[in-house]
């Protein structure tokens, strides 16, 4: 007869150091919280309580400059059930806090970044001939020791010059400039279109695994068409590229330009600022400004039952919320949180650019 499954829970997370096991610091984590947006480069702030009792009755530091916690250490967090728990945080530490107070045991604060660090901290002036975008995301994720894992992104706008900007500022300029983001997993540079992206399937409802949620459809920045105006240099003529909706991501239901074109009429919306080579590039902004506004239409907050599944990427159907706003939503941002008063939670933003209707 096979044993009885277990039917305890415990979310405590769970931490390596310089790649072992540390279960001082496991043991004495009083507060976790990591935050994840599109954009990469996820933020760790682990909060511990900095007082070891002794054999002797006494008490001292947990962690001193003796130890092997130091700025630069590997870590690497666990969430989930701490039995198996999934890995939600890889990077390294940058920050060391002291949290002294007369009225209470001292607290020590670890505060880390995932390996993109290494791309905020490299700045530099560099020139890039006919390359694709995907070539340049691998150059410099090669660059930095990361592997490469490109979906898409073929495109050539032709030369791209990084002018007096890090590694991290110049990759995110240019994926917007085709709606694309990218992302750490492990020692992974992820990048694609957000059309390509896809990081796993949640469904959550709320009373049960969804805690609670502010959902908002909002027309304050919807539009009803996006145009760009470019010069191609090679031909020496004008270009025009109007923007379609062709990346909208999950869901279902009314679309933001059909909201407000029914609502208040046409709201055409030009971007004039932007320089731009050839064709291509004028077509692939104007999609980009488009389809990120029409994204925005329905966004919501919301706080869940912990889940290491929950990241940025991820398209969260969500029950229980009415006609209107129980629909599919692509998380933007979360954060996992841990404390000692109400255990393991994961709070997330969403989009859809839909509203739904009644069936």
């Amino acid at each position: 007869m096979p044993p009885p499954a277990t039917l305890t829970y415990r979310a405590t997370p769970t931490v390596r150091l310089n790649g072992a096991d540390d279960e001082r610091i496991a043991n004495l984590i009083t507060h976790l919280a990591m935050t994840e947006s599109e954009g990469g480069l996820s933020a760790l702030e682990l909060r511990l309580s900095n007082s070891a009792s002794l054999t002797t009755g006494s008490a001292e530091y947990a962690f001193d400059a003796s130890g092997d916690l130091a700025v630069g250490a590997a870590l690497i967090v666990g969430a989930g059930d701490s039995s198996a728990p999934a890995e939600i945080f890889r990077g390294y530490v940058t920050g060391l806090e002291g949290v002294f107070d007369e009225g209470g045991p001292p607290s020590f604060v670890i505060l880390a970044e995932d390996a993109l660090q290494k791309l905020r901290f490299k700045r530099r002036t560099a020139v890039y001939e006919n390359q694709s975008i995907a070539d340049i995301v691998q150059q410099i994720a090669s660059d930095h020791g990361l592997s490469p894992q490109v979906t898409g992104l073929s495109q050539n706008f032709g030369t791209q010059v990084q002018m007096n900007e890090s590694d991290l500022a110049f990759l995110r300029r240019l994926l917007a400039r085709v709606d694309g983001d990218l992302q750490i997993v492990g020692t992974d540079l992820q990048a694609a279109a957000r059309a390509d992206l896809g990081r796993g399937e949640l469904e959550l409802t709320l009373g049960d695994q969804l805690k609670s949620a502010r959902v908002t459809a909002d027309l304050a920045h919807q539009i009803t068409q996006a145009t760009v105006k470019g010069w191609d240099v090679s031909g020496g003529s004008a270009m025009n590229g109007d923007g379609q909706e062709n990346a909208l991501g999950p869901g279902e239901g009314q679309k933001g330009g059909e909201a407000m074109d029914e609502a208040f009429g046409a709201r055409p919306h030009h971007t004039c600022h932007e320089i731009t080579f050839n064709q291509s590039e004028v077509d692939a902004l104007a999609n980009s400004v488009r389809n990120a506004r029409a994204r925005r239409f329905v966004r919501v907050v919301g706080v869940a039952v912990g889940d290491p599944a929950l990241r940025v990427g991820t398209n969260v159907k969500l029950h229980g919320l009415g006609d209107w706003f129980s629909n599919t939503f692509r998380v933007v941002r979360t954060q996992h949180l841990f404390d000692l008063t109400e255990g393991y939670r994961t709070e997330f933003a969403g989009e859809c650019a839909f509203l739904g209707r009644s069936s």
